[in-house]
């Protein structure tokens, strides 16, 4: 069982920036991949960012060069580091972790990008 606990979303400026963290309640190292999901009201929930074991990532083809995926083994948190940030990133964005084939869930937290 591995929970997760989500934090630093908020109400940001187009063209600001927030820092996303994901806290897990087991050791990540041992965890094969973690990722940031998101969801806007009406839409179904996409993959944002996934990150490795090994430290390779991946993101979606709306986020590269603006967002940034990495993680603190020491800290057992992920981040997901949003710069230039748009309307079209709101969304409850959600941590993800796939661990031994089956996927766990945080919460959920809330970006919104208006002026």
């Amino acid at each position: 069982q591995v929970q997760l606990v989500e934090s630093g979303g908020g109400l940001v400026q187009p063209g600001g920036s927030l820092r996303l963290s994901c806290a897990a309640s087991v050791s990540i190292f041992s965890i094969s991949a973690m990722g940031w999901y998101r969801q806007a009201p009406g839409k179904e929930r996409e993959v944002v960012a996934v990150i490795r074991r090994g430290g390779s990532a991946n993101y979606a083809d709306s986020v590269k060069g603006r967002f940034t995926i990495s993680r603190d083994n020491a800290k057992n948190t992920v981040y997901l580091q949003m710069n230039s940030l748009k309307p079209e990133d709101t969304a409850v964005y959600y941590c993800n972790a796939d661990h031994w084939s089956l996927h766990y869930w945080g919460q959920g937290t809330q970006v919104t990008v208006s002026s």
